[in-house]
């Protein structure tokens, strides 16, 4: 086994279980990484949260596609095909974990991984939905932890390798090929070609409709996050963690004034935790700034 920091990365430190073969393959914008993993506290008994070897099913993920728990983009761009090893990674890197376990498992057990929406949708989430369903994730989200990763990389696919559905395409490949969809449905309408032409209109549809409710369902976990740390707050006022976990999920949704409170928060808790917080500060401000640029374009030549 081999110890290692994982360079240029705080709060993760990697073991090599088992070497991989040939070099480290090019983790490029849309190359699509399959891999196992297992998903361990870190107790003396190291119990297993997750195991996609038990489900039966390995763990597919698109570079840059925005997935959850981006993390695992860093673990895996380390790693080397059929290397096996194991991340210890800080709460900084696990907060959502729960979140996306969920969604998982949902998955797993054929289950819409957000069929809360059908009852609660939009900001009442933030008052109606207090559990996730899963004990131990509810207690994971309520006192976030260190956790242990254990990938085993098996195959990574240039964009141009694979046939890229839908769910592999990012938010701005959708609604360009919209458009393209469109067309060819014209065309084979013209043709005389009915339903062909009305299943390219069909997935033109599809890729808007994946676009928007993407969009929603970020949002709405997000605040779910918002919702689980607020109540950890409340009858836990010092606990640094959720502080730093709400400021987070506060940025991604926008909310400047309540994401600066929290990280100021988190600083008067922790002063050690100045170089993270100033990061995601960074990250808040290029934010912010894009967002406004953008409403500057939007609104230019109204008035």
């Amino acid at each position: 086994m081999q110890d290692t920091l994982l360079l240029g990365s705080e709060g993760i430190k990697k073991t090599i279980l088992h070497g991989g073969t040939g070099e480290i393959p090019k983790f490029i914008t849309g190359a699509k990484v399959t891999f196992h993993f297992r998903t361990q506290l870190c107790d003396d008994d190291r119990t297993v949260i997750d195991d996609s070897k038990v489900v039966g099913t390995p763990m597919e993920i698109v570079i840059g596609n925005m997935f959850k728990l981006d993390i695992w983009e860093t673990l895996l761009s380390s790693m080397r095909i059929g290397e096996v090893a194991e991340f210890w990674c800080d709460t900084t890197h696990t907060g959502v974990y729960p979140l996306v376990s969920k969604s998982m498992r949902r998955i797993a057990e054929g289950k819409d991984p957000v069929d809360w929406h059908i009852h609660t949708c939009g900001m009442a989430n933030m008052f109606a939905y207090h559990s996730l369903g899963y004990d131990d994730l509810d207690e994971l989200m309520k006192e976030p932890k260190p956790l242990y990763f254990v990938l085993e990389l098996l195959k990574v696919q240039q964009p141009s390798e694979y046939n890229r559905e839908s769910w592999a395409l990012s938010d701005e490949e959708r609604l360009k090929v919209v458009p393209v969809l469109h067309g060819q449905g014209n065309k084979l309408y013209k043709q005389g070609r009915y339903q062909e032409a009305t299943q390219k209109y069909k997935e033109a549809v599809i890729c808007i409709k994946n676009v928007q409710t993407k969009c929603l369902l970020r949002m709405e976990e997000y605040y779910e996050v918002i919702e689980h740390t607020s109540d950890i707050i409340n009858q836990h006022p010092g606990v640094v963690k959720a502080f730093y976990l709400r400021g987070k999920a506060h940025m991604e949704v926008w909310n400047e004034a309540e994401a600066r409170q929290d990280f100021g928060r988190v600083l008067d808790l922790d002063p050690g935790m100045k170089k993270a917080v100033k990061k995601d500060l960074a990250v808040l401000n290029m934010r912010m700034e894009e967002k406004n640029q953008e409403d500057r374009d939007k609104y230019k030549g109204m008035f």
